[in-house]
């Protein structure tokens, strides 16, 4: 296998498991006893670990090696998803979602997909490069389905009574801490040309006008992430359940359907942002997702609220591959790991900052309260992008 199916190959694998954990999480948390704000907390926990690693992946994965990097990763996902299936005390079920960067947010953003960003834009050329995020994107979306998809299996597993109520959702951790480690197993097959942009014991330099780029959007990212992070896919399905009733079944192909259109619009923001460009595709199909998003919580019941929900899946991802190929494109090519590390360490601290306060809105507001305030939030992100950004052209643009 080349190295960009390889990389295909392990995204895909680690989609689905974040999918399955995404749909579950919340729930598993709630049977073991939990409340709204501690299944924040161990989601906001496992996003934080996530930075963590992240941070590292930025500055050290150059030179400690890619491929070494992305198999040590992978195998702290797989040792989380494991272990999170065999304890039940919050503060160990924080640890474990802590070291295995447990993501219940059911998207990969971690600091693998960061590596594997500033690896992909040398595969192609400048005029593909969008299209190679978009289907980098696809399979991570169709992972991300066929994810969704894979929660249901617990109640098949109590329809058939093969296992108990906590018991069936444990399994299904298990199956995902599996999938991690065949990604693992992947990741040890790149070849040593994945490690171009390693620079041994020296410091990468980036130039200023680099730095001034990464720091500005880098701000921008951090809102859109914060409000992220009250939409995350365990505290949404949470939203489903307790507010209609809906059960894993249901929500699970939910999920099979908002990802299959998550998957559709990469390839049509990739076609979209040939013709007006990558900062117009963001912004003008971003705003019109989150003015969906606002109207899923006054929904008056499960069938509008899913049908708003799924409209608004339908645009919200196309801003994911135009985004990742216009920082890509605004930085040199040994710059691309920072460039992608920062970015990603901002919006995975916004991810991990915004569940413990939208679990708190659930809890003393309303159950609502975090789609609106979330999608408010990404509109004034989108606006601001907008002016900050609409000089700013990538090459194939000039």
């Amino acid at each position: 296998m080349t190295d960009r199916r390889l990389i295909y190959a392990a995204a895909f694998l680690r989609a689905v498991a974040t999918g399955t954990v995404g749909v579950l999480l919340g729930l598993y948390l709630a049977r073991l006893g939990l409340g709204p704000a501690e299944i924040g907390l161990v989601v906001s926990t496992g996003l934080a670990g996530m930075t963590a690693a992240l941070l590292l992946s930025t500055f050290r994965a150059d030179r400690f090696g890619r491929r070494r990097t992305l198999v040590v990763l992978a195998t702290l996902g797989a040792a989380g998803a494991l272990g999170a299936a065999v304890v039940s005390a919050l503060p160990a079920l924080a640890a474990m979602a802590f070291v295995g960067m447990l993501n219940g947010q059911g998207r990969d953003r971690g600091a693998s997909l960061a590596v594997e960003q500033a690896v992909l834009p040398a595969t192609t050329g400048e005029t593909e490069r969008t299209a190679a995020f978009a289907w980098y994107n696809v399979l991570q979306d169709v992972g991300h389905a066929l994810g969704a998809l894979l929660a249901a299996l617990p109640s098949l597993l109590r329809d058939v009574g093969a296992a108990g109520d906590v018991e069936s959702l444990r399994a299904v951790l298990l199956l995902c801490g599996l999938l991690l480690t065949v990604t693992a197993v992947l990741s040890a097959r790149l070849s040593p040309r994945i490690e171009a942009g390693r620079t041994g014991t020296e410091t990468v330099r980036v130039a200023p006008e680099s730095r001034r780029r990464v720091a500005r959007i880098s701000a921008l990212f951090a809102v859109d992430a914060l409000a992220g992070g009250f939409l995350g896919s365990a505290l949404v399905a949470y939203f489903f359940h307790a507010r209609f009733g809906a059960d894993e079944v249901t929500l699970a192909w939910l999920f099979v359907g908002a990802r299959a259109l998550n998957a559709a619009s990469h390839l049509g923001a990739a076609w979209l942002a040939r013709r007006i460009g990558l900062v117009n595709t963001m912004v003008f199909t971003h705003i019109p997702s989150s003015l969906l998003l606002a109207t899923v919580a006054i929904a008056p019941d499960f069938w509008t609220a899913a049908v708003l929900f799924l409209l608004r899946e339908g645009l919200v991802e196309m801003d994911v591959p135009t985004r990742q190929s216009y920082v890509m494109a605004m930085v040199r090519p040994e710059e691309r790991t920072f460039a992608s590390g920062v970015t990603n360490v901002v919006r995975l601290a916004g991810w991990a900052a915004g569940p413990p306060f939208a679990g708190l809105f659930m809890q003393s507001l309303s159950l609502g309260a975090p789609l609106v305030v979330g999608a408010a939030m990404k509109i004034g992100y989108d606006v601001a992008l907008y002016f900050s950004f609409r000089r700013i052209r990538p090459p194939e643009e000039r």
